[in-house]
């Protein structure tokens, strides 16, 4: 795997542990995920530096590491999405800062997935928080609340854990997931 592109690595990576997906759907993903996204086509470039090696993770859309991830994730979710026609997905997500963004980037205009990232306000950085209120795209949106990342985080759990609200969701054909690192469609690939 050593001489592997990272878009190949990532296609066997994703091969052996998303069994539910074929080899083509896996392709699709990795292609739209990092092709003409990434401002090195090596995605991760491996860069020496004297004695050391350094692999540059900012090549991305919104220059984070969480690029890699949620670039991919959207893909992911869409994929997931195929076989059930009638069901959309609202995603929420706490950030301290690149999170919101790599998300929010990752996910604009995405079919049949909103997004809305939660920010402690005065919690980020105000170059963070520009990225995220200046986000394009009709399914996103950002929410500044008072307290710090550990109220977001909390609030969004809560959310997520309100058996009686995706009871209603369901019934209206919507349900709930995270871009934070509990998803694993965003761990593989990050």
């Amino acid at each position: 795997m050593m001489k592997m592109s990272y878009s190949e690595m990532a296609q066997v990576v994703l091969r052996a542990l998303l069994f539910d997906f074929t080899n083509d759907e896996v392709n699709t993903c990795v292609k739209q995920a990092y092709e003409g996204k990434f401002d090195d086509g090596c995605i991760t470039p491996l860069v020496k530096s004297g004695n050391d090696h350094i692999l540059e993770l900012f090549h991305g859309p919104t220059s984070a590491f969480k690029d890699i991830g949620l670039q991919m994730l959207p893909q992911l979710m869409s994929v997931a999405l195929r076989d059930q026609k009638d069901q959309s997905v609202m995603i929420l997500t706490a950030t301290s800062g690149d999170t919101g963004k790599a998300a929010l980037a990752g996910f604009e205009d995405v079919k049949r997935v909103g997004i809305t990232v939660f920010y402690p306000d005065h919690g980020v950085s105000e170059m963070q928080r520009l990225q995220m209120v200046t986000q394009q795209g009709k399914n996103t949106c950002v929410c500044a609340l008072h307290g710090n990342f550990d109220d977001a985080q909390s609030g969004v759990k809560a959310l997520l854990n309100d058996r009686k609200l995706a009871e209603e969701m369901a019934a209206a054909g919507l349900q709930f997931s995270s871009a934070n690192s509990i998803n694993i469609g965003r761990l593989i690939p990050q």
